[in-house]
């Protein structure tokens, strides 16, 4: 298994590139950050400065949408950064969440997101292709190569990731849900033709390593809120006997509203309808046992990657304890 961790961009951005050196000093292969350029830092402007104070470390969003850059910019973003550092960057997208409501759009569609990631990749890697009804191509790319990790939980964005994307991003450590999205991404993909096998498959979530549960559960309960928006979305499309897994959708049956001021933040005051249990099913917390414990049931169910969400107040702590305590027995 690989790890990668997660940042916001919160200003100084040396701070976000000090934590990025220290996630490959110890262990961690990707370095990933939220893409909501008006709640934080423009993440791009900061690739550049962690990949060159790095020597290995794979870099992207997590995630960026098909509504905030024209894709001929995304894809010129990533393969100038592949130009300057060797093919070091994955593109995480999603429908968008954050970037698109913060300035009163709604998430792109799924035949939008689509014809996107198709767009970004051809362009990044240096083929033409058509955009705004224009034959497009960035002629100085050579050699470029750049895969498109799709995020989603629905069964039709689940069916896309299996027939398109190079791989699978899943915004929970639940392994209930993790089973069911992962099988579901599999089918669809040897239904396309194409192999199942493939597709990286990547858990994101917080993780915080310690003893004391109930800080811990405190200090990570807005992760349930920020699955909560996407999981709202899918209860309204499905309802709430659709196909979706009610150990996804049950939880949500409190939520009344969100604050985009207070996204992806400890203390978070929209996200007080998230119970103790599912903190626990989403997240990892305990001591560093636990996290190697559900990390290898995860690995059993076919997970490649663990991306750590650190928006918590003991993020060089439980960085070190992967690094010295977990990275190492996933690893060997």
């Amino acid at each position: 298994m690989e790890f990668g961790v997660v940042l916001q961009t919160d200003p100084p951005a040396g701070e976000v590139v000090r934590l990025m050196r220290e996630a490959e000093d110890r262990g961690f292969g990707y370095g990933w950050t939220f893409d909501s350029s008006v709640l934080w830092q423009e993440p791009f402007v900061i690739y550049s400065r962690i990949l060159a104070e790095t020597s290995s470390l794979v870099v992207g969003p997590m995630v960026t949408s098909p509504g905030t850059r024209d894709w001929s910019v995304l894809a010129s973003l990533f393969a100038t950064l592949n130009d300057m550092f060797g093919n070091r960057t994955v593109c995480g997208i999603g429908r968008g969440d954050s970037a698109h409501r913060v300035v009163g759009r709604p998430p792109s569609t799924l035949a939008t997101l689509r014809e996107a990631m198709h767009v970004i990749k051809e362009l990044a890697e240096g083929r033409e292709v058509t955009h705004n009804d224009t034959a497009v191509r960035i002629p100085w790319v050579r050699d470029g190569r750049l895969e498109m990790w799709m995020a989603g939980y629905g069964p039709k964005a689940l069916r896309m990731v299996g027939e398109q994307a190079d791989g699978f991003i899943l915004q929970t450590a639940d392994p209930v849900i993790a089973r069911w999205t992962i099988g579901s991404v599999r089918e669809a993909a040897r239904e396309a033709g194409r192999d199942p096998e493939g597709i990286t498959i990547c858990v994101a979530a917080p993780a915080y390593v310690g003893d004391d549960l109930a800080h811990q559960r405190e200090q990570l309960r807005w992760f349930g809120g920020m699955v909560g928006n996407h999981v709202a979305d899918l209860v309204a499309r499905y309802g709430d006997a659709g196909p979706v897994p009610s150990e996804l959708t049950d939880y949500i049956a409190g939520r009344q509203g969100y604050d985009y001021a207070h996204h992806g933040k400890a203390g978070n005051p929209s996200t007080d309808f998230v119970p103790d249990e599912i903190v626990d099913r989403f997240c990892l917390v305990g001591p560093a046992s636990a996290h190697v414990q559900r990390l290898e049931e995860l690995a059993e169910l076919g997970v490649h990657q663990f991306a750590v969400y650190l928006m918590h107040d003991q993020r060089e702590r439980t960085l070190a304890a992967y690094g010295d305590e977990i990275i190492t027995k996933l690893t060997a």
